[in-house]
Protein backbone atom coordinates (compact mmCIF):
# COMPACT_ATOMS: atom_id res chain seq x y z
CA UNK A 1 0.00 0.00 0.00
CA UNK A 2 1.30 3.44 -0.92
CA UNK A 3 1.40 5.80 2.04
CA UNK A 4 0.03 9.29 1.38
CA UNK A 5 2.39 12.08 2.33
CA UNK A 6 -0.52 14.10 3.70
CA UNK A 7 -1.37 11.41 6.23
CA UNK A 8 1.12 12.51 8.88
CA UNK A 9 0.29 16.20 8.32
CA UNK A 10 -3.40 15.46 8.83
CA UNK A 11 -2.84 13.30 11.91
CA UNK A 12 -1.03 16.21 13.54
CA UNK A 13 -4.12 18.40 13.04
CA UNK A 14 -6.74 15.99 14.40
CA UNK A 15 -7.40 17.95 17.56
CA UNK A 16 -10.46 18.81 19.67
CA UNK A 17 -12.64 21.72 18.57
CA UNK A 18 -11.16 21.65 15.05
CA UNK A 19 -12.39 20.23 11.74
CA UNK A 20 -9.99 18.69 9.23
CA UNK A 21 -11.34 19.20 5.68
CA UNK A 22 -9.92 16.95 2.94
CA UNK A 23 -10.65 17.95 -0.65
CA UNK A 24 -9.80 16.24 -3.92
CA UNK A 25 -11.16 14.92 -7.20
CA UNK A 26 -13.27 11.79 -7.20
CA UNK A 27 -11.27 8.54 -7.10
CA UNK A 28 -7.99 10.06 -5.82
CA UNK A 29 -8.11 8.02 -2.61
CA UNK A 30 -9.83 10.21 0.00
CA UNK A 31 -11.86 7.33 1.43
CA UNK A 32 -8.82 5.05 1.64
CA UNK A 33 -6.86 7.79 3.39
CA UNK A 34 -9.66 8.37 5.88
CA UNK A 35 -9.83 4.66 6.67
CA UNK A 36 -6.11 4.72 7.40
CA UNK A 37 -6.54 7.76 9.65
CA UNK A 38 -9.28 5.92 11.53
CA UNK A 39 -7.13 2.79 11.81
CA UNK A 40 -4.31 4.79 13.40
CA UNK A 41 -6.60 6.69 15.79
CA UNK A 42 -6.69 5.30 19.32
CA UNK A 43 -10.14 6.48 20.44
CA UNK A 44 -13.73 5.60 19.53
CA UNK A 45 -14.72 6.61 16.00
CA UNK A 46 -18.05 7.28 14.29
CA UNK A 47 -17.90 7.02 10.48
CA UNK A 48 -20.65 8.55 8.36
CA UNK A 49 -21.14 8.88 4.60
CA UNK A 50 -22.86 11.90 3.10
CA UNK A 51 -24.29 9.78 0.29
CA UNK A 52 -26.15 7.56 2.78
CA UNK A 53 -29.77 8.40 3.69
CA UNK A 54 -29.26 7.27 7.30
CA UNK A 55 -26.42 9.78 7.66
CA UNK A 56 -28.62 12.57 6.30
CA UNK A 57 -31.35 11.60 8.78
CA UNK A 58 -28.95 11.47 11.74
CA UNK A 59 -27.60 14.95 11.04
CA UNK A 60 -30.82 16.56 9.82
CA UNK A 61 -31.90 18.02 13.16
CA UNK A 62 -29.41 20.81 13.81
CA UNK A 63 -29.53 20.89 17.58
CA UNK A 64 -27.01 20.55 20.37
CA UNK A 65 -29.14 17.85 22.01
CA UNK A 66 -29.22 15.73 18.84
CA UNK A 67 -25.49 15.96 18.27
CA UNK A 68 -24.63 15.32 21.92
CA UNK A 69 -26.72 12.17 21.81
CA UNK A 70 -25.15 11.11 18.49
CA UNK A 71 -21.57 11.76 19.62
CA UNK A 72 -21.82 10.48 23.19
CA UNK A 73 -18.55 8.65 23.88
CA UNK A 74 -17.23 9.39 20.37
CA UNK A 75 -13.68 10.78 20.14
CA UNK A 76 -13.48 11.17 16.35
CA UNK A 77 -16.30 11.94 13.90
CA UNK A 78 -15.51 11.08 10.27
CA UNK A 79 -17.79 12.22 7.43
CA UNK A 80 -17.01 11.09 3.88
CA UNK A 81 -18.67 12.84 0.89
CA UNK A 82 -19.68 15.64 3.24
CA UNK A 83 -20.65 17.97 0.38
CA UNK A 84 -23.93 16.05 0.05
CA UNK A 85 -25.13 17.06 3.51
CA UNK A 86 -27.31 20.21 3.57
CA UNK A 87 -25.88 23.06 5.70
CA UNK A 88 -22.82 20.95 6.50
CA UNK A 89 -20.77 24.00 7.52
CA UNK A 90 -23.28 25.21 10.08
CA UNK A 91 -23.71 21.66 11.43
CA UNK A 92 -19.96 21.14 11.82
CA UNK A 93 -19.66 24.55 13.50
CA UNK A 94 -22.30 23.58 16.04
CA UNK A 95 -20.53 20.29 16.76
CA UNK A 96 -17.13 21.99 17.11
CA UNK A 97 -18.45 24.75 19.35
CA UNK A 98 -20.76 22.72 21.59
CA UNK A 99 -19.55 19.09 21.76
CA UNK A 100 -16.43 19.35 23.88
CA UNK A 101 -13.49 17.11 23.04
CA UNK A 102 -14.81 15.84 19.69
CA UNK A 103 -12.38 15.70 16.79
CA UNK A 104 -13.80 15.86 13.26
CA UNK A 105 -12.66 14.94 9.74
CA UNK A 106 -14.78 15.66 6.65
CA UNK A 107 -13.98 14.93 3.03
CA UNK A 108 -15.45 16.32 -0.16
CA UNK A 109 -14.96 15.62 -3.84
CA UNK A 110 -15.64 19.21 -4.79
CA UNK A 111 -14.29 22.37 -3.23
CA UNK A 112 -17.01 24.70 -4.52
CA UNK A 113 -19.70 22.82 -2.60
CA UNK A 114 -17.90 22.06 0.63
CA UNK A 115 -16.07 25.38 0.78
CA UNK A 116 -19.20 27.40 0.11
CA UNK A 117 -21.14 25.43 2.67
CA UNK A 118 -18.38 24.98 5.24
CA UNK A 119 -16.01 27.85 4.53
CA UNK A 120 -17.60 30.82 6.30
CA UNK A 121 -19.02 28.96 9.34
CA UNK A 122 -15.69 27.23 9.94
CA UNK A 123 -13.37 30.24 9.70
CA UNK A 124 -10.75 29.72 12.40
CA UNK A 125 -12.12 26.27 13.18
CA UNK A 126 -10.71 24.16 10.33
CA UNK A 127 -7.58 22.90 8.60
CA UNK A 128 -7.77 22.34 4.83
CA UNK A 129 -5.86 19.74 2.83
CA UNK A 130 -5.99 18.92 -0.88
CA UNK A 131 -5.41 15.29 -1.87
CA UNK A 132 -4.15 14.72 -5.41
CA UNK A 133 -3.48 11.60 -7.48
CA UNK A 134 -0.32 9.81 -6.37
CA UNK A 135 2.84 11.90 -6.61
CA UNK A 136 6.14 10.41 -7.71
CA UNK A 137 7.42 11.05 -4.17
CA UNK A 138 4.70 8.74 -2.85
CA UNK A 139 5.26 6.06 -5.49
CA UNK A 140 9.08 6.07 -5.23
CA UNK A 141 9.39 3.85 -2.10
CA UNK A 142 7.45 1.08 -3.88
CA UNK A 143 9.71 0.78 -6.94
CA UNK A 144 13.39 0.60 -7.84
CA UNK A 145 15.26 3.35 -9.70
CA UNK A 146 15.12 1.17 -12.82
CA UNK A 147 11.35 0.70 -12.49
CA UNK A 148 10.90 4.46 -12.05
CA UNK A 149 12.76 5.07 -15.29
CA UNK A 150 10.79 2.36 -17.09
CA UNK A 151 7.46 3.65 -15.76
CA UNK A 152 7.96 7.27 -16.81
CA UNK A 153 6.23 6.82 -20.17
CA UNK A 154 3.30 5.13 -18.44
CA UNK A 155 2.96 8.07 -16.03
CA UNK A 156 2.97 10.57 -18.90
CA UNK A 157 0.26 8.68 -20.78
CA UNK A 158 -1.92 7.10 -18.09
CA UNK A 159 -1.28 9.42 -15.15
CA UNK A 160 -1.17 8.58 -11.46
CA UNK A 161 -4.67 7.95 -10.17
CA UNK A 162 -4.30 5.33 -7.39
CA UNK A 163 -6.18 2.55 -9.16
CA UNK A 164 -4.44 3.32 -12.46
CA UNK A 165 -1.04 2.91 -10.81
CA UNK A 166 -2.08 -0.47 -9.41
CA UNK A 167 -3.52 -1.81 -12.69
CA UNK A 168 -0.99 -3.84 -14.69
CA UNK A 169 -2.60 -3.88 -18.16
CA UNK A 170 -2.42 -0.68 -20.21
CA UNK A 171 -5.73 -1.62 -21.82
CA UNK A 172 -7.36 -1.79 -18.38
CA UNK A 173 -5.71 1.50 -17.38
CA UNK A 174 -7.24 3.18 -20.44
CA UNK A 175 -10.66 1.64 -19.75
CA UNK A 176 -10.59 2.82 -16.15
CA UNK A 177 -9.68 6.37 -17.19
CA UNK A 178 -12.49 6.43 -19.76
CA UNK A 179 -14.85 5.37 -17.00
CA UNK A 180 -13.62 8.18 -14.73
CA UNK A 181 -14.19 10.75 -17.47
CA UNK A 182 -17.62 9.44 -18.42
CA UNK A 183 -19.02 8.51 -15.01
CA UNK A 184 -17.32 10.65 -12.38
CA UNK A 185 -15.53 13.68 -13.80
CA UNK A 186 -18.51 15.98 -14.27
CA UNK A 187 -20.85 14.41 -11.71
CA UNK A 188 -20.53 17.21 -9.17
CA UNK A 189 -20.70 20.01 -11.73
CA UNK A 190 -23.76 18.75 -13.57
CA UNK A 191 -25.72 18.55 -10.33
CA UNK A 192 -25.50 22.33 -9.98
CA UNK A 193 -28.52 24.36 -10.91
CA UNK A 194 -27.78 26.35 -14.05
CA UNK A 195 -25.27 23.91 -15.56
CA UNK A 196 -27.34 21.90 -18.00
CA UNK A 197 -25.18 21.45 -21.07
CA UNK A 198 -22.90 18.50 -20.43
CA UNK A 199 -21.99 18.37 -24.12
CA UNK A 200 -20.56 21.90 -24.16
CA UNK A 201 -18.65 21.20 -20.95
CA UNK A 202 -17.04 18.11 -22.47
CA UNK A 203 -16.29 19.96 -25.70
CA UNK A 204 -14.61 22.70 -23.68
CA UNK A 205 -12.50 20.11 -21.86
CA UNK A 206 -11.39 18.68 -25.20
CA UNK A 207 -10.34 22.11 -26.46
CA UNK A 208 -8.38 22.76 -23.27
CA UNK A 209 -6.79 19.32 -23.55
CA UNK A 210 -5.44 20.19 -27.00
CA UNK A 211 -4.10 23.52 -25.75
CA UNK A 212 -2.18 22.57 -22.60
CA UNK A 213 0.94 24.68 -22.34
CA UNK A 214 -0.57 27.40 -24.55
CA UNK A 215 -2.30 30.60 -23.55
CA UNK A 216 -6.06 30.32 -23.75
CA UNK A 217 -8.44 32.92 -25.18
CA UNK A 218 -11.92 32.73 -23.64
CA UNK A 219 -13.31 34.66 -26.59
CA UNK A 220 -11.87 32.17 -29.08
CA UNK A 221 -13.08 29.18 -27.06
CA UNK A 222 -16.54 30.70 -26.85
CA UNK A 223 -16.70 31.21 -30.62
CA UNK A 224 -15.64 27.61 -31.29
CA UNK A 225 -18.26 26.27 -28.87
CA UNK A 226 -21.07 28.69 -29.66
CA UNK A 227 -21.26 29.97 -26.08
CA UNK A 228 -20.38 33.28 -24.46
CA UNK A 229 -17.00 34.24 -23.02
CA UNK A 230 -18.62 34.48 -19.59
CA UNK A 231 -19.96 30.93 -19.86
CA UNK A 232 -16.48 29.68 -20.81
CA UNK A 233 -15.03 31.37 -17.74
CA UNK A 234 -17.81 29.95 -15.54
CA UNK A 235 -17.28 26.41 -16.83
CA UNK A 236 -13.50 26.57 -16.40
CA UNK A 237 -13.93 27.91 -12.88
CA UNK A 238 -16.21 24.98 -12.02
CA UNK A 239 -13.82 22.48 -13.62
CA UNK A 240 -11.01 23.87 -11.49
CA UNK A 241 -13.14 23.57 -8.35
CA UNK A 242 -13.63 19.85 -8.90
CA UNK A 243 -9.88 19.46 -9.43
CA UNK A 244 -9.99 18.48 -13.10
CA UNK A 245 -7.96 21.42 -14.43
CA UNK A 246 -6.04 24.34 -12.96
CA UNK A 247 -4.89 27.71 -14.27
CA UNK A 248 -1.42 29.23 -14.35
CA UNK A 249 -1.44 33.01 -14.53
CA UNK A 250 1.27 35.23 -15.96
CA UNK A 251 4.10 36.35 -13.68
CA UNK A 252 5.06 40.01 -13.79
CA UNK A 253 6.88 42.30 -11.39
CA UNK A 254 8.97 44.69 -13.46
CA UNK A 255 8.33 44.91 -17.19
CA UNK A 256 5.45 46.59 -18.98
CA UNK A 257 5.84 44.15 -21.83
CA UNK A 258 5.26 41.11 -19.63
CA UNK A 259 2.07 39.17 -20.29
CA UNK A 260 -0.08 39.05 -17.17
CA UNK A 261 -3.73 38.82 -18.24
CA UNK A 262 -3.49 35.61 -20.24
CA UNK A 263 -3.65 32.21 -18.60
CA UNK A 264 -2.60 28.65 -19.32
CA UNK A 265 -4.76 25.69 -18.32
CA UNK A 266 -3.46 22.26 -17.38
CA UNK A 267 -5.00 18.98 -16.23
CA UNK A 268 -4.12 17.75 -12.76
CA UNK A 269 -3.56 14.31 -14.28
CA UNK A 270 -2.22 13.38 -17.72
CA UNK A 271 -4.28 10.21 -17.79
CA UNK A 272 -7.53 12.15 -17.48
CA UNK A 273 -6.34 14.57 -20.16
CA UNK A 274 -5.54 11.75 -22.57
CA UNK A 275 -8.87 10.06 -21.83
CA UNK A 276 -10.71 13.29 -22.69
CA UNK A 277 -9.10 13.30 -26.17
CA UNK A 278 -9.11 9.46 -26.48
CA UNK A 279 -5.38 9.29 -27.13
CA UNK A 280 -3.33 6.67 -25.31
CA UNK A 281 -0.81 6.14 -28.09
CA UNK A 282 2.86 5.58 -27.08
CA UNK A 283 5.20 8.56 -26.89
CA UNK A 284 7.16 7.48 -29.98
CA UNK A 285 4.21 8.28 -32.26
CA UNK A 286 2.83 11.35 -30.48
CA UNK A 287 3.22 15.00 -31.38
CA UNK A 288 2.40 16.29 -27.90
CA UNK A 289 5.27 14.77 -25.89
CA UNK A 290 6.61 18.19 -24.91
CA UNK A 291 3.18 19.27 -23.65
CA UNK A 292 2.73 16.02 -21.68
CA UNK A 293 6.18 16.42 -20.14
CA UNK A 294 5.52 20.03 -19.14
CA UNK A 295 2.10 19.18 -17.72
CA UNK A 296 3.44 16.22 -15.75
CA UNK A 297 6.29 18.19 -14.18
CA UNK A 298 4.17 21.18 -13.21
CA UNK A 299 1.50 18.94 -11.68
CA UNK A 300 4.13 17.01 -9.72
CA UNK A 301 5.54 20.25 -8.34
CA UNK A 302 2.07 21.42 -7.31
CA UNK A 303 1.38 18.05 -5.66
CA UNK A 304 4.63 18.41 -3.71
CA UNK A 305 3.55 21.84 -2.45
CA UNK A 306 0.13 20.51 -1.40
CA UNK A 307 1.54 17.37 0.23
CA UNK A 308 4.02 19.37 2.28
CA UNK A 309 1.61 22.27 2.93
CA UNK A 310 4.15 24.74 1.55
CA UNK A 311 1.64 27.18 0.08
CA UNK A 312 3.70 27.99 -3.01
CA UNK A 313 2.34 30.08 -5.90
CA UNK A 314 2.89 29.04 -9.52
CA UNK A 315 2.99 31.11 -12.74
CA UNK A 316 4.36 31.11 -16.27
CA UNK A 317 6.37 34.05 -17.66
CA UNK A 318 6.25 35.52 -21.15
CA UNK A 319 6.81 38.83 -22.90
CA UNK A 320 4.93 40.11 -25.92
CA UNK A 321 8.01 39.45 -28.05
CA UNK A 322 7.72 35.70 -27.18
CA UNK A 323 10.49 35.32 -24.59
CA UNK A 324 9.14 32.82 -22.07
CA UNK A 325 9.76 30.58 -19.06
CA UNK A 326 7.60 27.50 -18.43
CA UNK A 327 7.21 27.78 -14.66
CA UNK A 328 7.83 30.40 -11.99
CA UNK A 329 7.60 29.07 -8.44
CA UNK A 330 7.17 31.63 -5.70
CA UNK A 331 7.50 30.87 -2.00
CA UNK A 332 8.03 33.19 0.98
CA UNK A 333 11.79 32.65 0.99
CA UNK A 334 12.65 32.27 -2.72
CA UNK A 335 11.48 32.57 -6.32
CA UNK A 336 12.67 29.98 -8.85
CA UNK A 337 12.30 29.65 -12.62
CA UNK A 338 12.18 26.39 -14.59
CA UNK A 339 12.28 25.43 -18.25
CA UNK A 340 11.21 21.90 -19.22
CA UNK A 341 12.90 19.97 -22.03
CA UNK A 342 12.13 16.40 -23.06
CA UNK A 343 15.44 16.31 -24.93
CA UNK A 344 18.91 17.30 -23.75
CA UNK A 345 18.92 20.99 -24.69
CA UNK A 346 20.24 23.35 -22.03
CA UNK A 347 19.02 26.83 -22.94
CA UNK A 348 19.97 29.86 -20.89
CA UNK A 349 17.39 32.05 -19.21
CA UNK A 350 15.71 34.47 -21.65
CA UNK A 351 17.66 37.73 -21.81
CA UNK A 352 14.80 39.90 -20.57
CA UNK A 353 14.13 37.57 -17.67
CA UNK A 354 17.79 37.37 -16.64
CA UNK A 355 18.15 41.15 -16.77
CA UNK A 356 15.00 41.91 -14.77
CA UNK A 357 15.19 39.04 -12.30
CA UNK A 358 18.91 38.54 -11.67
CA UNK A 359 18.31 36.99 -8.24
CA UNK A 360 15.89 34.32 -9.47
CA UNK A 361 17.46 30.90 -9.93
CA UNK A 362 16.87 29.48 -13.43
CA UNK A 363 17.11 25.75 -14.10
CA UNK A 364 16.41 23.44 -17.02
CA UNK A 365 14.59 20.21 -16.10
CA UNK A 366 14.98 17.18 -18.36
CA UNK A 367 14.86 13.40 -18.04
CA UNK A 368 18.29 13.31 -16.43
CA UNK A 369 17.48 15.50 -13.45
CA UNK A 370 13.66 15.48 -13.14
CA UNK A 371 13.55 13.19 -10.10
CA UNK A 372 15.36 15.84 -8.07
CA UNK A 373 12.69 18.31 -9.22
CA UNK A 374 9.59 16.24 -8.45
Amino acid sequence: MITRLLQKKIEEKITPEKVVLIFGARRVGKTVLMRQLVKNFAGKTLILNGEDYDTLALLQERSVANYRNLLNGVDLLVIDEAQNIPDIGAKLKLIVDEIEGTRTIASGSSSFDLLNKAGEPLVGRSYRFQLSPFSQQEIAPTETALQTRQNLETRLIYGSYPEVVNIESVEEKAEYLRDIVNAYLLKDILSIEGVKNAGKMKDLLRLIAFQIGNEVSYDELGKQLGISKNTVEKYLDLLSKVFVVYRLGGYARNLRKEVIKAGKWYFYDNGVRNAVISNFRPLAVREDVGALWESYLISERIKSSHNQCLGKEFYFWRTYDQQEVDLIEESPDATKAFEFKWGNKQPSAPKAFAQNYPNVEFKVINRENYLEFV
